[in-house]
């Protein structure tokens, strides 16, 4: 099922894991989080894309906290945007002393929400909660076109060998809304590389420069709005997983994100 606009907040934001006052819910699969009275819910399309608003970005948690009791569901095969399939979702990786990636791309997610939303923003998550399952990568993807996003960060983290460190951030070698859109993915691309290069250094070990591209990622192949994945950190690296373990490496993270977004949208101002 294509997902649809679903909670709706006025001017301002709810702690992390619970309903914003006074919203609405109907299926539970997003949050919207907005300064300014709601438009019109636009009609989701899956051949042509909506108006994009100026101030309307998708920040998509990578995974969820449910999804480990759930292999049936996450198992389950969807498009890939490039002529296979891959599963709907996955699990995530883990620090070696247990901390969940999907705990940690909420955590960042919804700082990031609170962050834009301060500035005018209107965010949309992919996920209400990190106790869920899902949703599915490619309904994750059409989210975007859904809302009339005019952005698409992805927040995840790695796990690679220990010793291979640094964030790198992702785009698709494809172009599934034309190469207007993939330019413009590749200038959200920058500006999160520049700002996070002021608090992480850029992977060792993929990419160049703390940029790569990839051909396999739905959640790029299938998007119609300009879109990233940001792969923040190794959480398998003793010194990677530290950083990104502390709640003050987090919010840094967050900062940096928030910051490059708000460049990409022309804003000016911190937040």
């Amino acid at each position: 099922m294509p997902l649809t606009l679903l909670l709706v907040a006025l001017s301002s934001c709810s702690p992390a894991g619970s309903a914003p006052e006074g919203a609405t819910a109907t299926n539970g699969a997003a949050w919207v989080s907005r300064t300014a009275p709601p438009a019109a819910t636009p009609t989701p399309s899956q051949t042509t894309t909506s108006p994009a608003s100026p101030h309307v970005v998708v920040i998509d948690p990578g995974h969820n906290g449910g999804n480990a009791a759930a292999p049936e569901e996450i198992n389950r095969p969807v498009p890939d945007g490039n002529g296979a399939t891959k599963p709907c979702n996955t699990v995530g990786t883990q620090t070696n002393s247990g901390y969940a990636e999907h705990s940690f791309n909420w955590a960042v997610a919804v700082t990031i929400r609170d962050l834009l939303v301060a500035q005018g923003v209107e965010v949309v998550l992919t996920r209400p909660d990190d106790a869920g399952v899902g949703p599915c990568v490619d309904e994750r993807a059409a989210l975007a076109d859904e809302v009339g996003a005019v952005a698409f960060v992805s927040i995840h983290a790695d796990g690679s060998a220990p010793g291979n460190r640094g964030f790198h951030v992702i785009t698709s070698t494809l172009e599934p809304a034309g190469a207007d859109i993939a330019a413009a993915s590749e200038a959200l691309a920058g500006a999160v590389r520049d700002s996070m290069s002021t608090v992480l250094p850029p992977s060792n070990y993929v990419g160049v420069a703390g940029l790569d591209a990839r051909d396999d990622l739905a959640g790029l192949n299938l998007n119609l709005r300009p879109a990233i994945y940001l792969e923040c950190g190794n959480l398998r690296d003793a010194m990677d997983a530290a950083f990104l373990s502390d709640p003050a490496g987090q919010a840094a993270i967050a900062a940096a994100v928030a910051s490059a977004v708000r460049t990409f949208l022309g804003l000016t101002g911190s937040g």
